[in-house]
């Protein structure tokens, strides 16, 4: 399984930006997958997490209300739609992919990681 994620951009704070990932194979659409995040001498953090179906969805603190997190099966596509955008958003944002029906929230329960996408949000 191969990812591809795309979509990021240098945005003011309070907007929007919305970022894809595009899995490579018809068994994507069968597991779970995230959004992580890393900013510059931090860990990588989660982001959002949905299940396989895309009926059961989990935020971070941070996040929530802002994010929203989709998935489109039949285009083995999952995204992550970003609202008032902050500065302590600005991070470079991975999908990952866990062989799980269920959504995970820690980094090493996920099993394949896309390239990552850079969100920078100006004050």
């Amino acid at each position: 399984v191969q990812l591809q994620a795309s979509g990021g951009g240098l945005v003011q704070a309070g907007g929007s930006l919305r970022l894809s990932c595009a899995a490579s194979g018809r068994t994507a659409s069968s597991y779970a997958m995230g959004w992580f995040r890393q900013a510059p001498g931090k860990e990588r953090e989660f982001v959002s997490a949905i299940n396989w179906s895309g009926e059961n969805t989990y935020y971070a603190d941070s996040v929530k209300g802002r994010f929203t997190i989709s998935r489109e099966n039949a285009k083995y596509t999952v995204y992550l739609q970003m609202n008032s955008l902050k500065p302590e958003d600005t991070a470079v944002y991975y999908c990952g992919l866990s062989r799980n029906y269920a959504y995970r929230l820690n980094t090493y329960e996920y099993d394949y990681w896309g390239q990552g996408t850079q969100v920078t949000v100006s004050s």
